[in-house]
């Protein structure tokens, strides 16, 4: 099987080294994976931000990047639920790009959702032997439905220890533009996420969410807090190929 990868913004400039974790994984599960170096943003920035034709010319491109009709995997749920459920608001005076929408919300799939219901691939033979707690993303809990997928994948991993905290499915305090705007609400809000996490004795906070992971990591930093965060490709990604 051949997909083709989608790598959000957040994670092509600030989180590069996922992007060859998730294309490991799929690597080991045998999937042959096509990139389009051309491709950009989803446009979920501006599109929350109410700049809705700049956003409709970004979805164009998308659209146009992706002309096969395989599997566009994405690592962040965020991105996909954003494609498949508000894209048909941008293109609802557009029958033909409404067309061509369908395909593209049929094949936009959740890089755990893709692992987990698609092919049946939940052994990595990955090791990683640390104590982790899981952040739940509000996209990708809300407007994806993600919820046991990351888990099942993150229990079979050998000498994992995964913990749940409290309030799990409570926003981190990112919220796209949100940090920017309403910034003491954020702090606030990423505080008693890691809170809650430290609270388990946890060594690291997962999440299939780069932007939430982003914002959580600078409240850990700016405190020098003792726990990390990774995105649940690289915990997928541990010791393979080594």
């Amino acid at each position: 099987m051949t997909v083709d990868l989608f790598i959000p913004c957040f994670i092509n400039h600030i989180l590069p080294d996922t992007a060859w974790s998730v294309v490991k994984i799929l690597k080991k599960a045998n999937i042959d994976v096509a990139y389009n170096p051309s491709h950009a943003c989803c446009g979920q920035p501006t599109f929350n931000s109410g700049f809705w034709p700049q956003t409709k010319e970004m979805a164009e491109k998308f659209i146009h990047d992706f002309p096969h009709n395989r599997p566009i995997i994405v690592p962040s749920a965020s991105c996909a639920a954003f494609i498949r459920n508000h894209y048909p608001k941008l293109f609802k005076h557009d029958e033909a790009q409404l067309a061509n929408l369908e395909r593209i919300k049929k094949n936009v799939i959740e890089l755990s959702d893709f692992l987990v219901n698609h092919i049946h691939y939940t052994d990595t033979d990955a090791s990683f032997p640390h104590r982790v707690t899981y952040h739940d993303g509000c996209s990708a809990l809300r407007e994806y439905g993600l919820k046991s997928e990351p888990r099942k994948l993150l229990n079979s991993i050998k000498d994992i220890e995964l913990v749940e905290m409290e309030e799990t499915e409570t926003c981190c305090g990112f919220g796209g533009t949100f940090m920017v705007k309403y910034t003491a609400l954020s702090i606030a809000m990423a505080e008693q996420k890691v809170a809650n996490a430290l609270k388990t004795g946890a060594e690291y906070i997962v999440s299939s969410e780069a932007s939430c992971l982003i914002n959580i990591k600078s409240y850990i930093d700016n405190n020098k807090l003792p726990i990390q965060t990774l995105h649940l490709a690289d915990v997928l990604a541990a010791t393979l190929y080594k």
